[in-house]
């Protein structure tokens, strides 16, 4: 199997990623999985882990082609990171209960696609707080997936295929940063349908980071944005604690 396959490198690990995604139970739906396997709330932990371990071996897999670009990371992804959190956090806390979105989207028969965001929203210094290590070792692993593990994923897949499968039959051949209206559509719609809780928030922010592609034309200053805000989120939300946990 070739491992520089573009359709390989680019759709794997996401794959991998959403098919053991959908296994995770949320607080009002403990019922993980497509297959109608029930899986206790309480059982996230675990889930999530096999989730991001399987992940991470599928980029790990495909990871020659990942080194076909060039790895170098600007200050500006980092700015662009700083920025994109107080944007996100802003954003949730300004639509906090989709007083705005959920209007317009009702009039669209889409009402149905915020409630189909919901967040795991698993606290575990709290539910596991009689598991003092186990608390801590997934909160670190947690940070590991969420700050290292998902940018990486969703940035090339969103990045690297989507924004150029929509240009050209041939995409893989579509020089990174080279952009029409469509792919930029694409770069914002696709990752709001991938945040449905958060759709206000998503729109912006991977606006912000398309900008960013366009300016840098290098697909890991992306993914540093992405893991500057997701870390920070992160910290926010261990720092806040009580209602932030539903942003993760």
């Amino acid at each position: 199997m070739n491992r520089k396959n573009p359709w390989l490198v680019f759709l794997l690990p996401f794959v991998v990623f959403m098919l053991v995604g959908a296994f995770e139970p949320t607080p009002d739906k403990p019922s993980g999985g497509i297959i109608g396997l029930s899986i206790p709330y309480d059982q996230y932990p675990l889930v999530y882990s096999l989730k991001i371990a399987l992940s991470l071996a599928a980029v790990i897999f495909v990871w020659p082609g990942y080194r076909e670009f060039p790895f170098r990371i600007s200050p500006l992804s980092v700015a662009v990171g700083v920025v994109g959190i107080a944007l996100w956090i802003g954003l949730c806390k300004l639509d906090l209960e989709h007083r705005y979105l959920q209007p317009f989207l009702d009039k669209l028969g889409l009402g149905w696609l915020i409630g189909s965001g919901e967040r795991a929203g698993f606290n575990p210094l709290e539910r596991l707080a009689n598991q003092p290590v186990w608390a801590w070792t997934f909160l670190v692993f947690r940070f590991f997936g969420l700050a290292l593990v998902v940018p990486i994923i969703e940035e090339f897949f969103l990045r690297g295929f989507v924004m150029r499968f929509v240009m050209e039959k041939d995409w893989w051949k579509v020089p990174f940063g080279r952009v029409n209206r469509l792919a930029v559509v694409a770069g914002t719609a696709v990752p709001m349908l991938m945040h449905p809780g958060e759709l206000l928030a998503a729109a912006v922010w991977f606006s912000l980071v398309t900008w960013l592609m366009l300016r840098m034309k290098n697909i890991w200053d992306c993914v540093a944005a992405h893991a500057v805000t997701n870390f920070l989120l992160g910290v926010y939300v261990v720092t806040m604690g009580g209602e932030a946990w539903r942003l993760m």
